[in-house]
């Protein structure tokens, strides 16, 4: 089982969202959090920054990074939870798992430590910035599956964006989508196999029942 981390495990994009758009509107683009979803969901940092270089039509500030870090830091450590049921949900599912995500190993470590995940993740966590590309191309998830000896095939994958559904549909995985934050229709229309808004219904998809949480 592959987990997605940010809006799967953890309830952290709406902080990060948040603070990503101030940070932007200081840099002139107006934008609110929900525009930074839709645009940046499920994306690697080097492609949000080389995004935002192209909207502003120049760098940014060297800083820029270094300061999202810490200002998203800072808002997680006062406001960041788990998101619900997880924890009962990986008891459940009876199945080995491990973590494959857009972000970096430093905000894996942090957003699953401040929620007190990471010891059920220890030493099996994935990032894209140990792959070539990033979602929707299903490099880290093919990462995941070669370093935990699984064939692809026989993996399946929990995201919450479209992005990610793509990624793991490109692996040649089954992809259970998590309708959160992100409209039912746009995981079933990036190819979702399933799609559920609970965590308590988790387990019952693994076993692969194809009717449940569709």
């Amino acid at each position: 089982m592959i987990f997605d981390c940010d809006g799967v495990l953890v309830d952290s994009e709406p902080i990060a969202n948040r603070v990503f758009a101030e940070m932007v509107g200081e840099l002139g683009l107006a934008m609110t959090s929900e525009d930074v979803f839709e645009r940046f969901g499920g994306r690697s940092m080097s492609y949000c920054v080389a995004t935002v270089t192209d909207m502003l039509g120049r760098p940014v500030p060297a800083e820029f990074l270094g300061d999202y870090r810490s200002r998203l830091g800072a808002a997680l450590e006062k406001e960041l939870r788990p998101m619900p049921g997880i924890a009962a949900a990986l008891d459940a599912i009876g199945v080995p798992y491990c973590v494959a995500s857009s972000g970096d190993h430093q905000k894996m470590r942090t957003t699953l430590g401040i929620t007190k995940l990471l010891p059920r993740f220890d030493g099996r966590l994935f990032s894209v910035t140990e792959v070539a590309r990033g979602k929707p191309f299903p490099d880290v998830f093919l990462l995941a599956a070669e370093r935990c000896g699984v064939e692809p095939a026989a993996c399946a994958v929990v995201e919450d964006s479209p992005v990610g559904v793509a990624a793991g549909r490109a692996a040649g995985m089954r992809v259970l989508g998590y309708a959160a934050a992100t409209p039912r229709r746009r995981l079933l229309a990036a190819g979702a196999h399933a799609v559920f808004d609970d965590m308590r219904e988790l387990p019952a998809l693994i076993g692969g029942d194809p009717a449940a949480g569709s």
